[in-house]
C-alpha cells in the first residue's frame, strides 16, 4: 500500500509493502530520502501503522528525523551485514538497536466511539519518539530472532534495488519488493529484448 504527502514540493511515494515495520523503514531510502522532512515522517509513522489514523504528531520536532534515521541506519546493518566476530559497525548496530528496543512503549490504545458509532482505535495520550522508535527497535529485534522470518527477509532482484522484504509467499518465491514497480520493470525490459531479438 502506497501513502502519499503532498506537504513539501515533491511527493512522497512512501512504501509500506515489505512485510515488517523496520523493513517498511529501510524502504525510506530508496530512490532517494523518503524522510526529509517533519511532514513525510509523520505520514509514515501514521502510515505503517505505529500509530492509529489521526492521531496528532504535531509534537514531532527535527529530533525525531535524526532518531528514525539513525535507528534506520542501525537496522539496515544488522538486516543487511553479516554477524562476523570483531566486526565493529554490526556489534555497534547490534548495541544500539538493543538500546532502542528498551525504551518506553507508546501509550496504550483504546476504544472509542467514532463519528459514526462504530469503534476507533486512538492512543491514550501522545506518542513520543523514544516510544516509538522502540516499537521499530523491537520489531527488528523480533525478526532478527526468528530463525522462520530471519530466513524470508529476500533482497529484491530488481536492478537497482536495494530494498528488503519478507517473503511470505507460497513456496518463497518472491523475487521483487514490488511486483507493480520492479517487477513490472522487469516484464517490460524482458518484452523489449525478446522484441530485440525477433527483430534481429
Amino acid at each position: 500500500m502506497a501513502l502519499g504527502t503532498a506537504a513539501t514540493a515533491s511527493a512522497y511515494e512512501l512504501r509500506f509493502d515489505a512485510g515488517r515495520i523496520c523493513l517498511d523503514l529501510l524502504a525510506t531510502t530508496h530512490p532517494g530520502e523518503r524522510l526529509d522532512g517533519l511532514e513525510p515522517l509523520r505520514a509514515w509513522i501514521t502510515g505503517s501503522g505505529l500509530v492509529p489514523p489521526g492521531t496528532p504528531l504535531a509534537h514531532a520536532d527535527p529530533g525525531w528525523l535524526v532518531g528514525f534515521r539513525e535507528l534506520r541506519g542501525h537496522v539496515g546493518q544488522l538486516v543487511r551485514g553479516r554477524n562476523t566476530p570483531g566486526a565493529l559497525s554490526y556489534d555497534l548496530s547490534l548495541a544500539r538497536v538493543n538500546e532502542v528496543a528498551r525504551a518506553a512503549a507508546p501509550p496504550a490504545p483504546r476504544a472509542v466511539p467514532g463519528e459514526d458509532g462504530y469503534l476507533v482505535r486512538e492512543l491514550a495520550g501522545p506518542p513520543g519518539c523514544a516510544a516509538l522508535l522502540a516499537a521499530v527497535a523491537r520489531d527488528a529485534v523480533e525478526l532478527l530472532t526468528d530463525p522462520v522470518a530471519r530466513a524470508a527477509v529476500r533482497e529484491c532482484e530488481g536492478d537497482n534495488c536495494p530494498l528488503v522484504y519478507l517473503d511470505t509467499s507460497r513456496g518463497r518465491r518472491r523475487r521483487w519488493c514490488s511486483s507493480e514497480v520492479c517487477g513490472n520493470r522487469e516484464r517490460v525490459a524482458r518484452h523489449r529484448r525478446r522484441a530485440a531479438l525477433a527483430r534481429a
